[in-house]
């Protein structure tokens, strides 16, 4: 890593605003990821703090399916945080009223997504270029919001302009309570080595809580990223996809406890099928099963067995057959154990 180590206590909880989180392990939003089924999978492995998917600030689309979805918080355990998308500052205001009033605790401020989807309507990191406009969104976010807001963002538009640092201090001077920082620019996506000596800078530039970003995939690395750049949380985001248990062993790592290891195969197949269900519940089967595929395929890989997955699983349009699927592929994994023993 880039930068000299700190001397950081990576114990107890992080404050953001006036809530007081029980650690420093924080799931990252993911669209089409961190839904409500994955955020209380998550809080059940550790997570202090879920973030749901972004959410568009267009009226418009306020009521939509996947609106509603997204902004669907039954039986989530709180603090509830919700991330807003857009660049229309009295849009982003209205939006924030209207979550706060649905329950959501925390209010975050999408600067991060790379997508060109996202980024071709001057959205998400593509606001990075605009240190006025985002100054515009962050007042009128905050002057509208009643519980703490906070910013997700990258190191910058691309390695030539990285603001980060800029734009971490505008937060800090309009009233954001927390920042989160991915180590890589607009450019880089989701490619390249992690620039913590950014993030380290960012947090060098302000006061508030910094929750460093981007390739958290074991305890080692956390622990190695928060004493290098000073951050005062991680969060992690597709090294948790098909092992939602790496965020208790991260929060263990920190809390300084015994690395509990990865849970027992049997332990993982409940938490598989757990999954699969709630998925179910919340979507309908129909959906349900269409979503919970791409689950599937992630869990077969983190269990290096994507081999033994029947096609079928994945053709599957009913929860009864792929769960029939999923309990098959798991009695090939048992047996490639006890073959390998």
């Amino acid at each position: 890593m880039p930068v000299n180590a700190c001397t950081v206590d990576t114990t107890g909880g992080l404050t953001i605003g006036h809530l007081a989180l029980k650690g420093r392990v924080i799931a990252a939003p993911m669209a089409g990821v961190s839904d409500q089924p994955y955020r209380c999978l998550a809080r059940h492995f550790g997570a202090s703090l879920a973030v749901s998917e972004m959410v568009s600030a267009s009226p418009q689309l306020r009521h939509s399916r996947k609106s509603c979805q997204r902004t669907n918080h039954d039986g989530e355990a709180g603090p509830v945080s919700v991330q807003l998308l857009g660049a229309d500052p009295d849009q982003m205001a209205d939006a924030a009223r209207h979550n706060i009033a649905k329950g959501a605790d925390i209010i975050d401020i999408n600067l991060g997504c790379p997508t060109k989807k996202v980024c071709k309507r001057l959205v998400g990191s593509a606001l990075m270029r605009d240190e006025s406009l985002v100054r515009q969104i962050l007042e009128a976010v905050v002057s509208a919001s009643t519980v703490p807001v906070t910013l997700k963002m990258r190191t910058g538009w691309d390695r030539s302009s990285k603001n980060a640092p800029t734009i971490a201090r505008i937060a800090e001077e309009v009233g954001i309570q927390a920042l989160s920082v991915h180590g890589r620019s607009r450019e880089c996506r989701y490619h390249g080595p992690i620039d913590y000596e950014t993030i380290s800078r960012v947090k060098s530039s302000v006061s508030i809580p910094v929750i460093a970003n981007g390739d958290i995939d074991s305890p080692e690395i956390a622990l190695q990223v928060l004493r290098t750049t000073g951050a005062d949380a991680v969060m992690v985001g597709r090294a948790a996809q098909g092992q939602p248990w790496l965020l208790e062993r991260i929060a263990d790592a920190l809390e300084h406890r015994p690395d509990p290891g990865d849970p027992s195969l049997t332990d993982k197949r409940k938490t598989v099928l757990t999954h699969l269900e709630a998925l179910y519940d919340f979507y309908g089967e129909e959906q349900g099963v269409r979503i919970a595929r791409k689950h599937v395929q992630w869990y077969a890989e983190k269990l290096d067995a994507r081999h033994l997955l029947d096609r079928r699983c994945n053709e599957a349009l009913t929860p009864l057959m792929q769960l029939e699927w999923v309990r098959a592929f798991f009695e090939k994994v048992v047996d490639r154990k006890h073959t390998d023993a």
